[in-house]
């Protein structure tokens, strides 16, 4: 990857974290933490791996996405309106009853939403359905799913990740930001589902583990996709991540989970990024 291809992701995941700070304050609700952790994955995915049309959202050959941890809505949302599926005004109605950017991505009302998640594990098996359904209709679609780490503790990702292998499903690449923590506290307390690697190993999957906030390792893993796509064998990408990543008061913090910033927390968060982008920019 080239410097300048480094540093323009590094300025859009910027901007989305602005995004998800402004948003999840003016709704005064949201999931700050776990949308900032996934937020250079979700940069990546969108500014260069997938292969999509924002003016024609519902294309049929067009890569697949599903946000499976859905609360982590506002980091999808802010990748979508940059990218052009919606203005980006539309960020600032976040959960407002009359807005289209739910809690939760809906597919039914936000464009560029393949479908809506939010009961944990379920947006997995959503996923692999649309890899079988390319495989079915000889569609060269590739299938993205990002779960959270807590949500692997669903016994639903497991059953799916058994289809995906029993069905050779190699057009699917599952991503999980493992940032250690849920709702409730360390994941390792909560529900211990280490080691992650042997066990999707031993359901079929082929595994690589990144840095999930260094843009070279999420290339290098997704190149590992895309070169054993004839394998036979679904591809899981574990992402080593910080919940709150960017902002120092909310980095590696549970309670940041589900709460959103007050307007002087969200003032000082933003004063730190804005510190971040001059240094991108200067580098």
């Amino acid at each position: 990857m080239t410097h300048d291809d480094k540093k323009k992701l590094e300025l859009f995941a910027l901007t989305m974290r602005e995004d998800i700070l402004k948003s999840t304050t003016a709704a005064g609700s949201g999931h700050p933490g776990g949308s900032l952790s996934a937020a250079d994955y979700i940069a990546y995915l969108y500014e260069k791996e997938m292969r999509y049309d924002a003016k024609n959202p519902k294309l049929e050959t067009r890569d697949r996405f599903v946000l499976s941890k859905g609360h982590a809505a506002p980091a999808l949302y802010a990748a979508l309106a940059h990218e052009g599926f919606f203005p980006v005004e539309d960020l600032m109605t976040l959960r407002k009853s009359t807005s289209h950017l739910q809690g939760h991505p809906c597919m039914n009302t936000t464009p560029g939403v393949d479908m809506s998640t939010g009961s944990l594990g379920q947006g997995i098996s959503a996923a692999v359905g649309m890899a079988k359904g390319a495989k079915i209709l000889n569609l060269d679609v590739n299938v993205y799913c990002l779960n959270g780490d807590g949500e692997i503790a669903e016994g639903e990702v497991w059953e799916a990740m058994m289809f995906a292998a029993h069905y050779k499903l190699d057009n699917l690449c599952v991503a999980v930001d493992v940032n250690g923590l849920q709702i409730d506290g360390k994941t390792s307390d909560v529900m211990n589902t280490e080691p992650l690697d042997k066990k999707f190993e031993a359901f079929g999957a082929r595994v690589i583990k990144a840095d999930g906030h260094n843009f070279d390792e999420i290339e290098k893993a997704l190149n590992f996709f895309h070169e054993n796509k004839n394998s036979g064998q679904p591809t899981v990408i574990l992402l080593k991540t910080i919940k709150g990543k960017g902002v120092s008061f909310m980095e590696n913090a549970v309670g940041w989970h589900g709460k959103a910033a007050k307007p002087a927390e969200c003032d000082k968060a933003l004063a730190e990024l804005e510190e971040a982008r001059k240094k991108i920019l200067e580098a």
